[in-house]
């Protein structure tokens, strides 16, 4: 496993978008070992975000993370699939 995570070129901007919409948002992205990039907070709801960019695949540590959480975590690729994300759930 790798140690650390790494950022996509997206994230700032789905970083921002979220903030923007009243988000309270948290960068794991250095902790690496397939954690999620984000730990979103949204009306008393927590959500994990995966920011892929366009075509980005999840790493192998990743699908097992993503394979053994029992919570709420996506995989999103832009700011718009972010925002659309929190307004469908209801978070």
């Amino acid at each position: 496993m790798r140690p650390r995570g790494r950022r996509d070129k997206n994230q700032g901007e789905v970083v921002a978008a979220l903030r923007a919409a009243g988000a309270s948002v948290i960068d794991l992205a250095g902790v690496g070992r397939g954690c999620p990039d984000l730990a979103i907070g949204y009306n008393g709801v927590t959500l994990f975000l995966e920011v892929k960019s366009p075509g980005g695949r999840l790493t192998p540590d990743q699908e097992a993370w993503f394979s053994q959480w029992r919570g709420r975590a996506v995989v999103i690729r832009s700011a718009g699939e972010a925002l659309a994300l929190i307004e469908r759930m209801g978070v």
